[in-house]
């Protein structure tokens, strides 16, 4: 049997046409039917069968009949259609004279001329059933006249019958609310290095680098001053000391020259009722550990195991066993190149931004997206269509701001997964936290990189749960990776 499948749409006014075309052919007796041209198709909630029939290789006897019955099949569901009546020529004479009153539309009746080319069309329409999307189109032959059980024995399958449209998985995915903030705390930090003559607490603002380093903390400020939805709560400063000198010395250094930045900065503006508050390092060893690591210094190694280590308890005599190390060079080059920058102090600006409308947060999203919090883009999010441009631009935008949070960067997955962007999805997965959200999105993923084994195995547990949308989700997930299986 030979055959050639090509699946073809057509659309007819409204109506989506489904259609499978083919040459095929079936033995009968001495000779072949061939089908040269047919179309299978569904149209509203017809199903359109429509060939031509070549039976030029047919031999039939003067008294004989062929009956060939198509017939559509999907396990125990069956459709016979109009038969196909070749008749000899003696045969078609006594049909014409008893059985011409036979509605035509119920059977294909042809005399068959031997030894000529003779085509027939076959048109015929039939109700819509669901089974026969996906079922096979036989030809049933009857060459004795033995009726239905000769006919099931006699039974050539052409070619398959698939209308239904191709699985195209489009995972659901649940996008995560995040809590709303009963107050929108946030904060400015910086570090001030500062120049002090030795052994001074007072600030002068034109000593060495100190404008520069004055101007950046008055832009820290500012910039939340400034900012009409903010409002200053807290100005904290922090002063260090390097190691240099005595521990008693640098602790009175470190406290009165943060106080001094925090008398400089009161000066400058007016806080009204924000706290004030100034904390002191006497000495920064940690900063000092960590630059020393960072460094290629000569005899790393014996000073950082001098930093690390618990015995002296005393620091000024830690600094000593500094001092003394490799005959005092190394220390040299850590007053030099490494203490400058220990002698700093920290600031944090701590504010609030008051609660926006929805409205609000509209304009914001473009034109001051920091001003919002996750829960406020959020619900900017639930007013577009889920799916739509800007429904996407919102869970972008959101992930920009807040790059660390994990609700952020699992709604951004969502979308990277929509669009398509695996790769991208799975850098935002990395940091999320391991939810039933997340689950569902590494199955989504697992779908579209048709690895349906890992997929049904991440979906089988979240479809177990109660009635929550991951649930709801995932049943639905499995839903199509058990149709395309099927396909």
């Amino acid at each position: 049997m030979k055959r050639l499948l090509t699946i073809t749409t057509m659309l007819f006014g409204a109506a989506t046409i489904l259609s499978a075309q083919e040459t095929v052919s079936g033995a009968v007796q001495e000779g072949t039917i061939l089908v040269e041209r047919k179309l299978v198709e569904k149209a509203d909630s017809f199903l359109i069968v429509d060939m031509t029939v070549n039976i030029s290789s047919i031999e039939v006897d003067r008294n004989r009949s062929v009956v060939c019955t198509p017939v559509l099949q999907r396990g125990d569901s069956l459709r016979l259609l109009p038969p196909i009546v070749i008749n000899g020529r003696d045969r078609h004479i006594l049909y014409e004279r008893q059985e011409h009153d036979i509605r035509p539309e119920s059977r294909f009746v042809v005399r068959r001329y031997n030894k000529q080319e003779q085509r027939l069309d076959y048109h015929v329409r039939l109700p819509f059933c669901k089974w026969m999307e996906k079922s096979e189109f036989a030809l049933l032959t009857d060459l004795c006249g033995c009726g239905w059980e000769a006919l099931q024995n006699d039974r050539t399958v052409l070619f398959p019958v698939n209308l239904a449209e191709p699985v195209v998985l489009a995972p659901q995915l649940v996008y995560v609310a995040p809590q709303a903030e009963a107050v929108k705390s946030r904060s400015l930090e910086g570090s001030a290095f500062l120049d002090f003559p030795v052994n001074k607490t007072e600030i002068y603002p034109d000593y060495r680098k100190n404008p520069q380093e004055l101007s950046k903390i008055r832009e820290t400020i500012e910039s939340v001053r400034n900012d009409k939805y903010a409002t200053i709560t807290e100005v904290d400063i922090k002063g260090y000391a390097s190691p240099e000198g005595g521990y008693a010395n640098n602790a009175y250094l470190a406290e009165y020259r943060a106080k001094a930045l925090l008398d400089y900065v009161r000066n400058m503006y007016d806080f009204g009722n924000a706290r004030m508050q100034v904390n002191f390092e006497p000495e920064d060893w940690e900063g000092l550990e960590l630059r020393v690591e960072a460094s290629n210094l000569p005899e790393k190694e014996e000073i950082l195991a001098i930093i690390r280590a618990d015995e002296p308890a005393d620091w000024d005599k830690r600094e000593w066993r500094l001092k003394m190390l490799a005959g005092g060079m190394p220390y040299k080059i850590l007053l030099r190149d490494i203490y400058p920058a220990l002698r700093h102090s920290d600031y944090v600006v701590k504010y609030t931004i008051r609660n926006f409308t929805v409205e609000e947060a509209k304009e914001l999203l473009y034109t001051d997206p920091r001003q919002l919090s996750l829960e406020e883009m959020f619900r900017v999010a639930q007013t577009y269509e889920p799916g739509s441009d800007r429904f996407k631009e919102v869970f972008e935008i959101a992930v920009r701001m807040y790059p660390d949070d994990p609700i952020s960067n699992l709604n951004a997955a969502n979308i990277a997964i929509s669009e398509g962007k695996l790769g991208q999805a799975k850098r935002y997965l990395a940091k999320t936290t391991d939810t039933p959200q997340r689950q569902l999105a590494e199955a989504a993923i697992c779908m579209l990189e048709n690895d349906l084994d890992r997929a049904e195995k991440l979906l089988t547990p979240l479809a177990a749960h109660e009635d929550t949308p991951v649930a709801e989700a995932a049943r639905g997930n499995l839903k199509q990776i058990k149709l395309k299986r099927e396909e």
